[in-house]
Parts: structure tokens; C-alpha cells; sequence
């Protein structure tokens, strides 16, 4: 998890990064760890932070661990009959409302909308944003094959798209039109389609391919809509281009099995926690030291992670089966007040 820690540290110390007073020290200090010394690093961690287990509001210390992957799929920069689903860039028109000057209890809230005549209405939801009313002429970023596939990268944040000639581009996270994320497995259980056991992203792809003409509205059920943006490659020789991961909301790529997303009204993005969960769909433990570098729509309350199991097959395999219960304790520097929620 080392690579992890030393790729945080370069957007925890920016001279605006809310967390630079606090972190400066640790990140500084952790330059002269040799990166292949185990035992160097744990004595680093236990010198530097100190741990708080993370309780919910209403005392709980047990809480959910769901995983994510960074998925690939196969597109086209043109539209053709095979690839005809588009990747949208954020529209000109999506409105991001500040209103923590006024109402500081909204600190955590930004508000999407846009403007009809003299009022700021919602934007437009994923219904009617796929009927057409949404100004999204020349957005297009890439066009993909498959609904579903382009439904999860939205659910996973960020993947990366392999064109006809062998070239992939990766797409992030840019905006989203602020609905609420609204489950579509959810949606089929209480339908009795499918049972809890089959909800998966496995199940669910099924059942699509099963009832295809059913399919365009169970994903209207969800009214969130992601827009992305294309990430450029890091630079060659670098550590981000080591990791080789997607960009979290920190703004550095995500190291697989060591990178979680978090609710961060509870949890400080860049901060060290240690997890403690099992493998999906087993008893056997998967306790370890993980970095907050992100956050997900669905990521909602103090014990919730999400978490990073990286690229491919087996980690779409993997992500798609995970949701444990877990425990969580946050690190923090010594002698550093705990950050209020």
C-alpha cells in the first residue's frame, strides 16, 4: 500500500489542499522510508497516526463494504450500427449551486440545475436525458455497444474504452446531474425478478439480456446520470504511471486492493484507514491498511467503504459479488484534533 500513501501525499500538500497542515509532516518524513522495508512502513504508520474506530451515529460499528472495478469496453470515436451508445461530456447548461455562504449546514451539499427563464430548476433525469431533452450535440466523447456495460461504467466512475485499431482512451468521472442514485437491483428485487442472491452486476446483466425490451426502462428507474471526461495517460516514468489505476476524487490514480471510496462527511478524503472485512461471498478475513481517495454516489454514512479490486476480469468478478460487513478505523496524524462531521 506504500505506492498508495507516497501518490496521496502529492495531493494532500498542495498549497490548497484542505489537509496540508496536517499531513505535511508525515508525507516529508515518509521520503526516507525505503518503499521494500515492511517492517520501516508499519513503524512509519504507528509513529505518525493514531487509530479512532469509526461508529455510525447511532453507535454502529459495523457497516457495509461493497467493491468497484475500472471496467473495459469495447467503442468507437463514430457512431455506427454496432456502436451506437454515446459517452456523454458534462453539457454547458449542468449548474453546480454553492450555497454554503448562506447555509453553512450545507457544507457537504452541491446543488445540479439548470436555468428555465428567471428560475434554476433540477436538471434534467436520466429519462429525459435519453429522449433528448438535454442540449448534448457535440458532447459526445466515444460511442460504446452494450446499455448495460455503459450503465455500470457510470455506477464504477471511470474505465477505459478500446477502439477498432487496438488504441484505448480512459474516460473519468466530470459531473453528474444531481438525482439520487437509485438501485436497479434494488428495483428488481422488490419486482421479484430476481432474488438478493442474483443482484449482482452479473445477475443484472442477465436478466438485461433475458428481457432486453424491458430493459431501457428498469435503467430509467435510476434518475442519476454520470458525465465523463477523457483522462489523459500519466506521464511515462512517473509513480502515477506505475500505479496505473483511474483518478479518484483526490486526484490520484487508485492503486487495486489498496484505494477505497468513502462518505467523506465522515472520513476525510486522503486519510489512512484500516479495514476490516472478508472476501466476497466467504468468511475469510481481508483486514489491511487501505487510503480514502474517493468518494460514489452510493457511498453514504460513517462505516460504508467501497472498495478498489482494480482492473479486469477478475476484479470485475469480484467487485460485482462484494458486500460484506466490515469495521473501520480512521488514522490520524498524532496530536492532531479529530476532524468534526
Amino acid at each position: 500500500m506504500w505506492p498508495a500513501f507516497l501518490v496521496g501525499c502529492t495531493a494532500l500538500v498542495k498549497p490548497a489542499a484542505a489537509q496540508r497542515a496536517l499531513f505535511a509532516r508525515p508525507c516529508a518524513d515518509a521520503n526516507a522510508i525505503d518503499p521494500r522495508d515492511a517492517t520501516a512502513i508499519r513503524a512509519f504508520f504507528e509513529s505518525h497516526f493514531s487509530p479512532y474506530e469509526v461508529v455510525a451515529a447511532d453507535g454502529r460499528t459495523l457497516g457495509m463494504v461493497t467493491g468497484y472495478y475500472e471496467p473495459l469496453l469495447a467503442g468507437s470515436r463514430a457512431q455506427t450500427p454496432r456502436f451506437g451508445v454515446p459517452l456523454y461530456a458534462a453539457p454547458d447548461d449542468l449548474l453546480t449551486v454553492d450555497l454554503t455562504a448562506l447555509y453553512p449546514e450545507l457544507k457537504d451539499k452541491r446543488l445540479r440545475g439548470r436555468v428555465d427563464g428567471r428560475k434554476v430548476v433540477p436538471y434534467w433525469t436520466r429519462a429525459e436525458i435519453e429522449s433528448g431533452k438535454a442540449p448534448l450535440a457535440g458532447k459526445v466523447l466515444v460511442y460504446v455497444e452494450d446499455p448495460v456495460e455503459a450503465f455500470f461504467l457510470e455506477i464504477q466512475g471511470s474505465g477505459r474504452v478500446m477502439l477498432a485499431d487496438g488504441s484505448v482512451i480512459r474516460v473519468g468521472y466530470a459531473d453528474q446531474n444531481g438525482h439520487p442514485y437509485r438501485s436497479i437491483g434494488r428495483v428488481l428485487i422488490d419486482r421479484g425478478e430476481i432474488t438478493l442472491e442474483r443482484a449482482s452486476m452479473q445477475g443484472i446483466r442477465e436478466w438485461g439480456r433475458r428481457h432486453p425490451e424491458q430493459l431501457p426502462a428498469l435503467l430509467d428507474e435510476n434518475p442519476s446520470y454520470v458525465f465523463f471526461r477523457e483522462v489523459p495517460a500519466p506521464t511515462p516514468g512517473t509513480l502515477e504511471a506505475a500505479i496505473d489505476g483511474p483518478f479518484g476524487t483526490l486526484g490520484v490514480p487508485l492503486l487495486a486492493g489498496r484505494a477505497i471510496a468513502v462518505d467523506t462527511r465522515s472520513i476525510p478524503l486522503g486519510a489512512p484507514v484500516f479495514l476490516a472485512t472478508t472476501f466476497p461471498l466467504s468468511t475469510r478475513p481481508l483486514d489491511r491498511l487501505v487510503m480514502a481517495q474517493d468518494t460514489g454516489g452510493a457511498i453514504r454514512g460513517a462505516v460504508r467503504a467501497d472498495f478498489f479490486w482494480g482492473f479486469g476480469d477478475t476484479a470485475a468478478r469480484e467487485a460485482g459479488r462484494m458486500k460484506q460487513e466490515g469495521r473501520m478505523w480512521l488514522l490520524w496524524p498524532k496530536d492532531a484534533r479529530l476532524p468534526t462531521t
